[in-house]
């Protein structure tokens, strides 16, 4: 069973290897598919066995023969499901940290993961509201847009926040997750390493329209990604001078929020 999961099983397992933290969060989930299949096979061969041969005649229901002072069933299972809970909590928190920034989930403020030195990951901050998400890069003026493009092969670190209710950034297929929330600044880092199109999801339920949140993001190449921000920066350049100086977290007035 195992070889099968991991060759024929696993290429098929998401998320796939769009970036760094999607190629660590595919491998973790075929791992987990190799041990969990063995398990479930055991449970349906015991439950085949116990059928086959606890299986009672008539219509009389009689108890089996209590189990009693069988302490090396006892200490084998308490063996066995310690060595499993505390050796996936072990490479669980091994993967995370080996990765030099995470495994694409929030960190909130302060991230005790983050890239390597000299990285000089591109900021861009996640703007969630009902119901739709606006990006904003600050080192382009503090441009705001309603479509997520970024560079390939380049580390990013999203800030990601919201003007309302509670959203949940999901990049599904970059492999990368954070909870939006009013106030807090939640950061995520993501380093993109194909060319394409993903989806951007909410995966906090955040009123009537949350089916709706969706949209879709570009990774793209440098250079395209650099011409991209230029026109952005011309086209919205009377917008932007009209936003609030960029910050972490915002408070906008009931004005700008109904616009």
């Amino acid at each position: 069973c195992v070889p099968l999961v991991i060759w024929v099983a696993g290429p098929q397992i998401p998320p796939f290897g769009r970036s760094l933290q999607s190629e660590d969060q595919h491998v973790v989930n075929v791992v987990l598919s190799a041990l969990a299949v063995p398990v479930v096979a055991l449970i349906w061969v015991y439950f085949g066995y116990a059928i086959t041969v606890f299986r009672q005649e008539g219509s009389e229901v009689v108890d089996g023969p209590p189990l009693i002072a069988a302490p090396r069933i006892q200490i084998l299972w308490l063996v066995v499901t310690a060595t499993a809970v505390l050796g996936l909590a072990a490479y669980g928190t091994w993967g995370l940290y080996n990765s030099s920034a995470g495994a694409g989930g929030g960190q909130g403020p302060s991230p005790l993961s983050t890239p390597p030195a000299g990285s000089h990951p591109l900021e861009v901050q996640v703007i969630g509201q009902q119901w739709l998400w606006t990006f904003r890069y600050p080192s382009f003026g503090g441009v705001e847009t309603a479509t997520l493009e970024l560079p390939a092969n380049r580390w990013i670190v999203f800030h990601v926040t919201s003007l309302d209710v509670d959203h949940s950034f999901w990049a599904y297929e970059l492999g990368v997750k954070a909870d939006a929330i009013p106030g807090s600044d939640n950061v995520a880092y993501l380093q993109p390493k194909q060319t394409g199109t993903f989806q951007v999801r909410c995966a906090e339920l955040c009123g009537i329209w949350h089916g709706h949140m969706n949209s879709f993001g570009k990774v793209v190449s440098p250079t395209n990604f650099a011409s991209w921000i230029a026109a952005r920066q011309s086209q919205y350049a009377a917008i932007t001078k009209t936003l609030p100086p960029y910050s972490h977290v915002y408070y906008p007035d009931p004005i700008r929020r109904a616009g």
